[in-house]
């Protein structure tokens, strides 16, 4: 009997995890940094960009077989709509208000300390870049609780700063992942 090998042709969604992840959070940050005010455009991007294009990036990882890709794509996905929800949904007259800034930091703690395991996991990955973008998330999610828990808006504005250094960093690992390809198919 003749063993038959599929070859996988399907494209890398990394980069696209990556870039929306990464252009994301940037945005929010730039919000948190002080910079501009919060608004649909930022919500917005994180409910399509943030939100639906990780939720697609972490499936594709899952057909890919990639258990990683799809839990960190598909879990940071739903962290973008959850967010958004939290923020909008109050106004839409479905809750009376927000969710308080003890409970928004208990919320910010759990990604925190699921972000913690999956920077172990890039340990394991050996690559400097995705490890840069899971340590510098940890540091803004802690950053985060700190200031709701705490309620000193200086820990927001630290946040936004880090918050850009690690957008940027998932911004440059999605390039230079497609980048990469290119040079692959020239």
């Amino acid at each position: 009997m003749t063993d038959t090998i599929i070859k996988d042709t399907t494209a890398n969604p990394a980069p696209l995890g990556l870039l929306a992840f990464g252009m994301t959070t940037v945005l929010l940050n730039i919000h948190n940094a002080g910079l501009i005010p919060l608004s649909s455009m930022i919500l917005a991007m994180g409910i399509f960009y943030g939100g639906l294009a990780q939720v697609i990036a972490g499936i594709m990882e899952w057909k890919k077989g990639n258990t990683f890709g799809c839990t960190a794509f598909t879990s940071y996905g739903m962290f973008w709509l959850v967010f958004v929800g939290l923020l909008v949904l109050p106004k839409m007259g479905w809750w009376e208000t927000g969710p308080d800034p003890k409970t928004l930091g208990f919320f910010l703690l759990v990604w925190g300390i699921f972000s913690v395991v999956l920077f172990v996991g890039t340990l394991k990955l050996k690559n400097l870049p995705l490890q840069v973008v899971f340590g510098t998330l940890v540091v803004l999610f802690f950053l985060l609780v700190t200031a709701e828990f705490t309620g000193i808006a200086t820990f927001s504005v630290i946040a936004g700063w880090e918050g850009i250094v690690c957008g940027a960093s998932a911004i440059y690992a999605g390039l230079s992942q497609v980048l990469g390809e290119l040079d692959k198919a020239a």
